[in-house]
């Protein structure tokens, strides 16, 4: 089976789809001076066009990763905004750690992996 890479440019493809399923890349928000519930709903509306650009919803998650700045101070904001956007009865697989991420603006990151339907 093909893979197929959308959004690539010499450094990393935003989606990579192989055998029914979609790979997208770590995703972070746009407004980087905002707090960790705004960087949640920027990361996750971009989780959801970029599904639906590969052809599958979050209805179809398997895996998430999340990624926090720091763990204690943006666990709670990050979840309450995790629960408003997942539909009941789909919750993947996921992990969440703390890491130090790539800008010290960053709060939170997320990389997902989905069905296709």
């Amino acid at each position: 089976m093909a893979i197929q890479r959308q959004l690539t440019n010499e450094r990393m493809s935003q989606i990579v789809t192989h055998n029914g399923t979609v790979y997208l890349a770590g995703q972070v928000g746009d407004d980087l001076d905002a707090g960790i519930e705004q960087q949640t709903r920027e990361v996750l509306a971009n989780i959801e066009r970029l599904l639906e650009l590969a052809g599958t919803d979050k209805t179809r998650l398997l895996s998430v990763t999340i990624y926090l700045k720091d763990i204690d101070a943006h666990f709670l904001g990050m979840n309450a905004v995790w629960d408003q956007w997942l539909p009941q009865g789909v919750a993947p697989a996921r992990a969440t750690v703390e890491a130090k991420l790539c800008e010290p603006e960053i709060l939170v990151e997320m990389s997902v992996v989905a069905a296709l339907p």
